[in-house]
């Protein structure tokens, strides 16, 4: 059965691409189910960070699920929609206010590869697998995604992997500049459930002004909201969780922070 999973794990909210008979595979539907989730879990303050995974060792994300693309994608009237379902999904991870981080296990190709360049950090296993197969299969990418792409790798190595659509391993995704780490397999969970822990540690307001500061600075200057990043600076030096941090630092000792 392909479904998106969400589920809350304390400070974490994972979604799970899950259609293991293909490779998690995403349909339509699940495309549709994406920003659903995010929305869900950026409203939850108990969620401090956010996980991206497929369900089962062997895939990451495999790609859109091309079975449908006939009745999905047939005519001028469908793609659009269809289109339109896939750009809301991968551009969720950037609107949400949120730390969201890609976990990829074994296979990552085209969608996959799409929907985790939107994230905000890429922890692949050393057995994952990279692939963008548009050029053989007679697509095109979209303007955003390729802005994500380049902010990544640049343009000659975002070149390099469209217009070859070669496959390459984890060693390479880093060298490339896609991935941020790579983790042997056998002590993949257990790292990235450690790293999860530092993040959520950390004060939620300043995570999301990290964020926020980030996406402006990759956007076009014309287009940058420096006055929200001003903004989220000010709230994050008036907050209890500022005067709690400097006390815990004085005191050495873990700070509690409340998001507020």
């Amino acid at each position: 059965m392909a479904e998106l999973i969400t589920r809350r794990e304390g400070a974490i909210g994972w979604i799970i691409f899950s259609n293991t008979g293909k490779f998690n595979a995403v349909t339509f539907d699940m495309w549709q189910a994406v920003p659903k989730a995010f929305d869900a879990f950026e409203n939850d303050p108990g969620v401090r960070a956010i996980v991206l995974a497929g369900d089962g060792d062997s895939a990451f994300i495999s790609g859109a699920d091309i079975s449908q693309f006939e009745k999905q994608r047939g005519t001028a009237d469908t793609q659009a929609v269809y289109n339109a379902a896939i750009d809301l999904a991968h551009s969720a991870p950037a609107r949400c206010a949120k730390p969201v981080i890609a976990k990829i296990r074994g296979i990552c190709m085209g969608g996959g590869m799409g929907i985790a360049a939107a994230c905000d950090l890429r922890i692949a296993a050393e057995d994952a697998v990279f692939c963008m197969p548009l050029a053989r299969m007679g697509m095109a990418y979209t303007y955003a995604g390729f802005e994500r792409m380049l902010n990544l790798m640049g343009p000659a190595n975002t070149a390099d992997i469209f217009l070859s659509a070669r496959k390459f391993g984890a060693a390479e995704a880093l060298r490339l500049g896609y991935v941020n780490r790579v983790i042997p397999v056998a002590s993949f969970d257990a790292e990235v459930s450690s790293y999860m822990k530092l993040i959520c540690e950390n004060a939620p307001l300043s995570l999301a002004a990290t964020k926020r500061t980030i996406r402006e600075l990759c956007s076009d200057p014309d287009k940058r909201n420096l006055a929200a990043v001003d903004a989220m600076v000010k709230a994050c030096f008036a907050s209890a969780d500022y005067k709690e941090g400097s006390a815990a630092f004085m005191e050495k000792r873990r700070p509690q922070f409340k998001g507020r």
